[in-house]
């Protein structure tokens, strides 16, 4: 067999095959004999149909089609082997199908050109002495005070109240029934729509803005207690509900009771109630300490980020077909999977209309992934960083232990674990040998905005999803 290699874009392998005039008789006379075993034909049993009747009924394109198949498959998969091509996924015809059946003929020579993806070739121009900024993350003290304030709310005894107004803070029992507004030259007529699911009794709200739609609770402060009032609302844009959002809605509240918290003192019995320590201080320590690390695993997070953003900048790499959808795969595949563990129905979001639309969208994204993937792959390689079996086993050893009533799959924790742990070493000498100046946090906001906004349609889907389960 005779083969020709070219290299093509997309790290692509083109070949042009010919088979020989022995190999395309020889497979158009076997799938003659074949078809004669199995095809039907009236008045003759099966396998003793003449050559010239099975022609005749059958056509010579049909059997020039079917045996072209076999000559394609089998020429395309000798010749990678022959070549020692380390193929990735499937090879592709290039010649057209159709123009390969009319000129075919049984007994001569058969040439046609194909297509493979191989891994790529990647050239790292530059991966020391990188510079970057990152923002750093400082401790905010203040955030032990928000925790214990809010387990305090968490914790809070409802009082009831009399001989004063409804003021921000209390809780108000309330019923209320809603309907949206009427706009300019609606029917003044008309009996005013219904909110679906907008009315409740003896409902309980906390008298803080951000608890209900824009308008409702400030519209119940200054209520007594049996006053009966038309409260002005407006349902936000976005809003789970589509056909509510932004409309303008008129709220008639009866304000039937008001309770006031009363806090639990912050002192050792508080402690030992919201946490397992003795004593406050105790609680504090453990916070301040937890907010430390926090603080500092978000700061080298960000270096990180920072790194590696800059050494894909430095990566020239023709990535193929095969391995960018592969990547999308991974990437819809986590997105649906921690859809359906939030208890949503992925068949409902990921339907067949919206596929295609988040596979395009996808795209870049793992694109830059793939990128990042093959650039610390490439400093691994040139710099001859490993890690250890010792090292591998420690960590593994330390998650199941963790974890001793679930079902893990060792083999494949292995697997896990080597990647995180060769990638976490390949990550502390980039950083080691390049700068990453820490800059004050928000700094960098504009291009972190552009980092954290959902890059992907699966992803724009999983932020909708979590705030429709959060409303």
């Amino acid at each position: 067999m005779k083969v020709t290699q070219e290299k093509l874009p997309a790290s692509q392998i083109g070949l042009e095959i010919e088979i020989t005039p022995e190999i395309t008789q020889k497979t158009y006379e076997q799938v003659i004999k074949n078809l004669s075993r199995t095809v039907n034909i009236p008045g003759f049993r099966k396998g003793k149909v003449p050559r010239q009747v099975l022609l005749q009924r059958l056509g010579k394109t049909h059997i020039k089609a079917a045996a072209l198949e076999e000559l394609l498959q089998d020429g395309i998969e000798q010749a990678i082997k022959q070549e020692s091509i380390a193929a990735i996924g499937q090879p592709r015809l290039r010649s057209s199908f159709d123009d390969l059946i009319n000129s075919y003929e049984p007994g001569q020579p058969l040439t046609f050109t194909a297509a493979v993806d191989v891994e790529p070739e990647i050239n790292l121009v530059q991966y020391t002495g990188l510079e970057a900024k990152a923002e750093e993350i400082k401790y905010d003290p203040a955030r032990v005070d928000e925790v214990l304030e809010k387990e305090r709310q968490e914790l809070a005894t409802l009082i009831p109240v009399e001989g004063r107004a409804a003021q921000i803070g209390d809780v108000a029992v309330v019923d209320f029934k809603g309907v949206i507004a009427k706009a300019g030259g609606d029917d003044e007529n008309a009996e005013p729509e219904p909110i679906p699911g907008g009315d409740a009794s003896d409902f309980q709200v906390e008298l803080q803005e951000d608890k209900f739609i824009p308008g409702f609770v400030t519209g119940i402060v200054g209520m007594n207690p049996g006053d009966t009032k038309e409260v002005s609302a407006q349902f936000p844009d976005p809003y789970v509900n589509q056909e509510l959002a932004g409309k303008p809605a008129i709220f008639t509240v009866t304000l039937k009771e008001i309770k006031e918290k009363e806090l639990p003192e912050l002192n050792d019995d508080f402690a030992q109630e919201v946490s397992d320590f003795d004593t406050l201080e105790a609680l504090r320590a453990s916070l301040a300490e937890r907010y430390q690390k926090e603080a500092e695993d978000k700061t080298k997070n960000n270096q990180q980020e920072a790194l590696l953003g800059e050494l894909v900048k430095h990566i020239e790499v023709d990535l193929p077909e095969t391995l960018i959808e592969k990547e999308v795969d991974a990437m819809l595949t986590q997105t649906a999977m921690r859809l359906s563990q939030q208890g949503l129905d992925v068949k409902k979001l990921f339907t067949q209309d919206i596929i295609p639309q988040l596979r395009e969208r996808s795209r870049p994204e793992a694109v830059e992934r793939l990128k990042r993937s093959l650039g610390l792959q490439e400093v691994a390689k040139r710099e001859s960083i490993a890690v250890t079996p010792e090292e591998i086993q420690a960590r593994v050893t330390e998650l199941v232990q963790q974890y001793p009533d679930e079902d893990i799959d060792v083999e494949r924790l292995h697997t896990i674990v080597e990647n995180e742990l060769l990638s976490e070493k390949i990550i502390d000498w980039l950083l080691a040998n390049s700068t990453v100046e820490l800059v004050p946090e928000g700094s960098l906001a504009s291009q972190e905005s552009e980092i954290t906004a959902p890059e992907t349609e699966a992803e724009t889907i999983e932020v909708t999803a979590e705030s429709t389960t959060g409303e």
